[in-house]
């Protein structure tokens, strides 16, 4: 049986230079099938309100939504490190309500860590959820959450101040108690800065070779989400294209009656169907 990572594991992979991979998962069979992939890590992450509502963004998504996902992950890879994702308005009210919310997650879903967006921001929403017993992992960078106040969905840290600030950040949200760092869409020379700068493991998604890990979102990797593809995706698989064949193929069966043929069915017992008939014709 696999081993569930700890967070002491997930800080000796950093120190020894073992990198650490893991996608986002919504449901019990994507979990199942990445824990049996040896995934080190599964993040229910609130961009499942596009990737499963259809939604136009994150910020729509319900502290009940992300529970609710999060106990099917945990049913699905019971022996993965799982993270459950803060949504919008669940710990920027006040550091109170963030550890309500965050607690909701390991006492509902059985969640080994919960992620928030932000830097010194939200440093006191971090310390208040660590200092409680919650592990948190920080994420800064491109953050869905705050995308209209970043100008969109688009890389940050790519002049001196704003790489400088997003130093800053790291420094801080590991100062507040922060077990982990995520880095989203930043070049990769500012990834290895941080990651030198702070001792909590920095796991990347489009932050390049250096962070200590690496997280994809897992219908951009298997082709599933259409709206658009990230430059930092690499696609492992067309699902979405073998989906689409495979329900045209049904419909072409269906119309054209070559589905279901006999050895899809069901025989009634030796005898029964006479009897059937017999029945039938004394009702009549």
């Amino acid at each position: 049986m696999k081993k569930k990572l700890t967070r002491l594991d997930l800080q000796k992979m950093k120190e020894k230079g073992e990198k650490a991979v893991w996608i986002t998962a919504y449901d019990y069979w994507t979990a199942q099938f990445a824990e049996q992939a040896g995934m080190d890590m599964l993040l229910v992450g609130d961009s499942l309100g596009m990737c499963i509502y259809g939604y136009e963004s994150t910020m729509p998504v319900t502290m009940d939504q992300c529970v609710y996902h999060s106990e099917a992950v945990r049913r699905g890879a019971p022996n993965t490190f799982v993270i459950g994702d803060m949504p919008f308005l669940s710990y920027q009210v006040s550091p109170e309500e963030s550890v309500r919310n965050a607690g909701r997650f390991f006492k509902e879903a059985l969640v080994d860590a919960i992620k928030l967006e932000g830097g010194r921001c939200v440093c006191p929403h971090i310390k208040a959820i660590s200092e409680s017993g919650m592990l948190v992992m920080a994420h800064i960078g491109l953050t869905p959450q705050s995308s209209g106040q970043i100008g969109g969905f688009k890389a940050q840290g790519r002049t001196v101040e704003t790489a400088l600030e997003m130093i800053e950040d790291a420094r801080a949200v590991q100062e507040a108690g922060a077990f982990a760092l995520l880095v989203e869409a930043v070049p990769p020379e500012v990834c290895k800065i941080i990651r030198d700068e702070i001792k909590i493991p920095v796991y990347g998604l489009g932050a390049g070779l250096d962070a200590d890990g690496q997280l994809l979102i897992v219908a951009d990797m298997l082709g599933i989400f259409q709206a658009f593809t990230p430059k930092f995706v690499k696609r492992y698989a067309n699902v979405g294209e073998e989906m689409l064949k495979g329900f045209k193929a049904y419909v072409e069966d269906v119309k054209s009656t070559r589905f279901p043929e006999e050895k899809h069915t069901y025989k009634m017992m030796d005898g029964e169907l006479a009897k059937l008939k017999t029945a039938l014709e004394g009702r009549s």
